[in-house]
């Protein structure tokens, strides 16, 4: 499985560029680091994120707070996880994430 991800400031109307994401493997109920990286100046990090990862539970965790603050912006959120289970190892996932200072949305995009 490769795996990409795309953040979108939508307070501020823009990407969310040099915002942390740290993926995590979930095993029995903990997760084991994977891989961390910024997104780019389009809010995105690539395929292979962590590498070819095989299927299971993963964990994307989206540092808000320190992205808002570096912003000047006060943020009810800190960090923001997205868990999410992958069957079949051969699938490209890509999380997109929209993201306000109060509240965020998230699916499966292609």
């Amino acid at each position: 499985m490769t795996l990409s991800t795309h953040v979108l400031d939508i307070a501020r109307g823009a990407p969310a560029g040099d915002l942390k994401v740290s993926l995590y493997r979930i095993e029995s109920g903990s997760g084991s680091f994977v891989a961390s990286a910024l997104t780019d100046a389009d809010g995105r990090i690539a395929a292979p994120f962590g590498g070819y990862l095989d299927a299971g539970v993963y964990e994307l965790l989206f540092a808000a707070g320190a992205y808002f603050a570096h912003h000047g912006i006060t943020s009810f959120l800190s960090d923001v996880p997205v868990r999410f289970a992958i069957g079949d190892a051969s699938e490209r996932c890509h999380v997109p994430l929209l993201l306000s200072p109060y509240g965020y949305s998230t699916y499966r995009g292609s």
